[in-house]
């Protein structure tokens, strides 16, 4: 496990110290809003107090931190950012608007899960870092699809899925934490790890109490985290920089070809600085439960269709095993399902 963790640290450019695995950032991001909410600390989270997030952020954390912001009488405040975006200074002068007075946390995504976007999270850390606020970023869907150096990046808070781009199995994802966070993070389940502070961490299973109190979960499968080596490996050594580019060509292309069947707006400018893999694309008004379920059945496609602020949309995402074939097969598809 140390051995697999600096791997991983050192992809994610970072020290070894600083990482742990988990089985997803779900459950990462858990962790950390439960241990914001213990009253028995000082930085707990106390009535009136504020997490400022977006509109686009993905479900099961808006619910994650909805209860505890309910039980601690914070509240979470998710500002909206319009479709379409336009540069990311824009987007950052929109959402620091919403920072007050009472604003303790910022939780936000890198990569966004119902829109695709990239969002400009280091100036926003930058700014966060200078008025002495919490950041906390939800990057399940940056590993293996963006260059990450997470020290350089400036999060308080860091957590990346490894099984969604960088192809590692499914169930290994990580932690990262600041030195200066890592004091205040309780595991969410307390095992062997657990201790008082001044017994040493058990050999082998980690050189700091951090990784101690969260790595060794007792039973639980550590074949997924002990893969992901191999996945950055695999990765280096089939050129994934160049996989990347000509997916995002294929993504760009894509996304161009529903625009022109649907006659609809992009939700962002086409450039690698707002979308990489991966593209949410506007569809016209449509029962997204329905489409989605005769793209798989009639066609075999499995895609995202989602209705989201009111709108319906298609994500699509390009991985090194798609192809330009993939991508008609999708296009004869929609041709043919958005004029029933």
């Amino acid at each position: 496990m140390a051995e697999a963790r600096a791997r991983l640290a050192a992809y994610l450019g970072s020290a070894a110290a600083d990482v742990v695995y988990f089985p997803s950032p779900t459950t990462a991001i858990n962790m950390v809003a439960h241990s914001l909410s213990n009253q028995a600390r000082s930085l707990a989270l106390k009535p009136g107090d504020e997490i400022l997030t977006t509109d686009h952020e993905y479900g099961a954390l808006d619910r994650t931190w909805t209860l505890v912001c309910k039980k601690a009488g914070a509240h979470y405040i998710r500002r909206p950012v319009a479709l379409p975006v336009t540069t990311p200074e824009e987007l950052v002068e929109h959402f620091w608007a919403g920072v007050t007075g009472r604003t303790r946390v910022i939780f936000i995504s890198h990569i966004t899960s119902p829109t695709a976007l990239t969002f400009p999270v280091q100036e926003i850390c930058r700014r966060a870092r200078a008025a002495g606020l919490l950041t906390i970023v939800d990057g399940a869907h940056a590993p293996g699809q963006i260059p990450l150096n997470l020290t350089e990046l400036g999060a308080d808070i860091y957590t990346g899925a490894c099984h969604k781009w960088l192809c590692a199995p499914k169930g290994s994802a990580f932690l990262y934490a600041r030195p200066e966070t890592q004091s205040w993070l309780e595991p969410l389940v307390v095992s062997w790890g657990w201790g008082n502070d001044d017994i040493p961490p058990t050999p082998g299973m980690g050189s700091t109490r951090f990784i101690s109190f969260h790595e060794w979960q007792g039973t639980r499968d550590l074949a997924a985290f002990l893969a992901t080596p191999t996945a950055i490996q695999f990765q280096a050594e089939h050129h994934w920089d160049a996989v990347r580019r000509e997916c995002h060509a294929l993504a760009s292309e894509t996304r161009q070809r529903v625009n022109d069947l649907t006659g609809l707006e992009a939700i962002c400018p086409d450039s690698p600085e707002w979308f990489r893999q991966m593209t949410t694309i506007r569809l016209p008004r449509v029962d997204v439960e329905l489409l989605k379920t005769r793209l798989y059945d009639e066609f075999r496609i499995e895609a995202p269709v989602v209705e989201w602020n009111g709108q319906q949309f298609v994500r699509v995402s390009f991985q090194a095993y798609n192809s330009r074939q993939d991508a008609d097969a999708l296009i004869k598809a929609l041709e043919i399902l958005l004029q029933r």
